[in-house]
């Protein structure tokens, strides 16, 4: 029989969400002779409590794994029953470079970094001059992964060639993007990675203060970090080369503007967190007047991997101006949700259905960037991830989140939804971007409530563009883009609102009904006691006065009896009479 060396569980965020944390103690409990091991997110976030079983010949990967014997059993008789057969191995598509050791070590394990590779960047940047590290980052081409895509080495040299009794290298992990989970991922899964990238950027740029700017929603990965941080300071890993670093990790309260740098560097001094007018710069001005370089996660994740491989082979990845790997945080109407690394030059459509599984006929676009991204639509899928092209679609790359948008999906209130979370995230100090994204919101909540016109639609294409002229900082510049795409690329959904006062995709609440199919019901009931309105009755009929559209009986219903359908035009009437 096949000798089992250890057993992996993910037990990241995204594992525990699913009952990891109980498969693990179960596994623990029941396993005698076996390392139980907690490591962090491989990426297949759909198949979790994801195992995998490492055997002298391989790894076999089971999904879905409670504390259960049967479960049990069968993961150590090495059983096919079960198996994740289908994804356990990666898409051609994918390359792995910066998730390479997420999901396969101990998450805090500093010996098991090592004996990966761990740290062998940052020995071989202590025995280079800091202005080669510098050099070795530029012909490496890895621009920032926060969104911006600024040349990493470049802004290092800016941070370099400082003279000051201070200067500060911070590493941005004010993840605020709705579906975006990467850089999470990163810190919980190999926290130690993103800590020698900065001590790496640290000997090159000659940073003395280390600032970790990580939001308070993500407890795991601060615990993690603070650990690997304790960790370092154990092994004297901060010291370079006679000069001694000290990190200092500071919890962000959730506001999404934070993560633009001049605010985040406020925030970090006490202040309010609104950003300023630049020039001057943070490299030549930023904490406490000090010069100062901003980060984030990915690429200081990336940094290890350069100095080990040499800047010239990770440039061999991607394309002209956009070199090595991307990480995306798939979510929406995808079949595999989960985090992907692919190199820059893939297409969209091998991000969403080669790795995501989406259902080619059922797919009508993706928001890519954030909520200030674009919606590009399934006919331009065939376009490459890279900064260039992205941005010439009407989107930006932004820090990874890729949303899959489904042909049941309104993209007016897609628009919407995005507008009201910038919206919300404003801080309010520029007047374009405080009152501008607040009227374009009102001018959509009209056209989703059915009382939209073309004037207002005309509205939105022109304060759109307005908006992103005239506010201070990137969250104002981007706001307007889901409005400014979905109009360039779904002007006829638009059309559809004012015009003919129908929702084509039946999402918007004042323009669809809740009907019942009295043929096809059965009567079970289950719509009744699922109702938390009491909006249908005892005959089945909904009364579409009280419904909230909450689609609570369209998804219990056993016989898909109960639809959205246009207003006034339900299966027996809107209150249930005949048509």
């Amino acid at each position: 029989m096949t000798a089992i060396r250890r057993i992996n569980i993910g037990v990241s965020s995204c594992g525990i969400a699913a009952g990891a944390s109980e498969t693990a103690a179960f596994l623990k409990k029941e396993t005698n002779n076996i390392p139980i091991v907690e490591v962090g997110c491989i990426g297949h976030c759909y198949a979790e409590p994801l195992v995998e079983v490492v055997t002298e010949n391989g790894s076999v990967f089971y999904e879905k794994v409670m504390p259960k014997k049967e479960h049990l059993d069968r993961i150590l008789g090495l059983k096919e029953q079960g198996r994740l057969v289908m994804r356990a191995q990666r898409t051609e598509r994918e390359k792995i470079k910066v998730l390479a050791l997420a999901g396969r070590i101990a998450m805090t394990s500093l010996d098991e970094y090592l004996a990966h590779g761990g740290y062998e960047g940052l020995k071989k940047a202590l025995t280079m001059k800091p202005a080669d590290i510098v050099e070795e980052v530029k012909t490496s081409g890895l621009r920032g992964r926060g969104g911006g895509g600024f040349p990493t080495g470049l802004k290092w040299g800016f941070l370099a060639a400082k003279q000051a009794p201070e200067k500060v290298l911070i590493c941005n992990a004010d993840e605020g993007d709705p579906g975006a989970f990467m850089d999470r991922s990163l810190m919980e899964s190999v926290p130690h990675q993103v800590l020698e990238g900065m001590l790496i950027g640290a000997w090159a740029t000659g940073a003395t203060k280390l600032f970790i700017y990580c939001r308070a929603e993500y407890p795991l990965a601060i615990k993690n970090l603070k650990i690997a941080i304790e960790q370092i300071y154990a092994n004297k890993l901060n010291n370079l080369n006679g000069r001694t670093v000290e990190f200092k990790l500071k919890e962000g309260a959730g506001a999404f503007v934070c993560g633009e740098e001049t605010a985040m560097i406020h925030s970090l001094e006490g202040k309010r967190g609104t950003p300023r007018f630049r020039p001057p710069y943070p490299t030549d001005s930023g904490f406490l007047g000090y010069p100062t370089a901003i980060n984030n996660v990915e690429t200081f994740g990336n940094i290890p991997l350069i100095l080990r491989e040499g800047g010239a082979t990770f440039a061999t990845l991607g394309t002209a101006g956009s070199k090595g790997t991307k990480l995306f945080a798939l979510a929406g109407d995808v079949k595999y949700p989960g985090l992907a690394e692919v190199p820059m030059g893939v297409t969209i459509g091998d991000i969403v259905y080669e790795i995501g599984g989406a259902d080619r006929n059922a797919v009508k676009a993706v928001q890519i960037g954030g909520p200030s991204g674009g919606c590009i639509p399934a006919e331009k899928f065939d376009a490459v991830v890279d900064y260039d092209s992205l941005k010439s679609l009407g989107a930006i790359m932004g820090s990874g989140g890729l949303i899959v948008i489904g042909k049941n999906r309104c993209m007016v209130e897609t628009a919407r939804y995005f507008l009201e979370f910038t919206t919300r995230e404003s801080c309010g100090k520029c007047t374009f971007c405080r009152i501008g994204t607040k009227r374009m919101l009102e001018r959509l909540e009209k056209i989703t409530s059915g009382k939209g016109t073309d004037e207002d639609v005309a509205f939105l294409a022109d304060l759109g563009p307005k908006i992103i002229k005239g506010s201070l900082c990137g969250l104002g510049q981007t706001a307007p883009n889901p409005v400014i795409s979905t109009l360039r690329y779904f002007r006829h959904e638009y059309d559809a609102h004012t015009k003919e006062g129908t929702c084509p995709a039946l999402q918007c609440n004042a323009l669809s009904d809740v009907s019942v199919d009295k043929e096809r019901c059965v009567k079970c009931g289950l719509c009744v006691k699922t109702c938390p309105v009491k909006a249908i009755s005892g005959d089945f009929v909904v009364d579409n006065a009280i419904c909230t559209r909450c689609n609570s009986c369209i998804e219990v219903c056993p016989k898909k009896a109960i639809s959205r359908v246009e207003k006034g035009k339900g299966f027996y009437g809107t209150n249930g009479g005949a048509r």
